[in-house]
C-alpha cells in the first residue's frame, strides 16, 4: 500500500486533523471484468466504511461507493485499478476491497459459461 500526502479534515470538536490517503493497487481478475454484480459487491463494501474510497483506472476516477461510476471505469479481465482511502478505517477498508478482487467476486470461470 502506498500513502499520499494527508488532508486536513475537522474533527468532531471543528478542530483540523490531518487525515492520510493510502492506496492499493488491483488487478479485474475475473473473465467478466467489472460488470454490475461485482460493482455491486465493490460498492457495498465501500459503504461498509466511513473512509471515502476511489477507483483510478489511468486518468478516470470513480467513487467507490456509487456502482454507476464503478461502471464507467469499463475495466476488463487483466484491468489494472488503484484503490484510494481516506479515512480512519482505510487501512480495513483497502483489506476487504482487495479480497474481493483476490476472490474474483466469488464468481468461477465454469459460472461465466452457463
Amino acid at each position: 500500500m502506498n500513502a499520499r500526502s494527508p488532508e486536513s479534515v475537522r474533527d468532531a470538536a471543528g478542530g483540523l486533523q490531518q487525515e492520510e490517503t493510502i492506496s492499493r493497487e488491483v488487478v479485474v481478475v475475473n473473465a467478466a471484468g467489472l460488470h454490475a454484480r461485482p460493482a455491486d459487491l465493490l460498492a457495498r463494501e465501500a459503504r461498509k466504511w466511513q473512509s471515502r474510497i476511489a477507483f483510478v483506472n489511468d486518468s478516470q476516477r470513480a467513487d467507490g461507493k456509487s456502482i454507476l461510476e464503478l461502471l464507467t471505469l469499463a475495466a476488463e479481465a487483466g484491468t489494472r485499478l488503484v484503490v484510494e482511502a481516506t479515512g480512519p478505517d482505510a487501512r480495513e477498508a483497502l483489506d476487504a476491497i482487495g479480497s474481493l478482487f483476490e476472490s474474483r467476486f466469488n464468481e468461477h470461470e465454469n459460472d461465466q459459461e452457463s
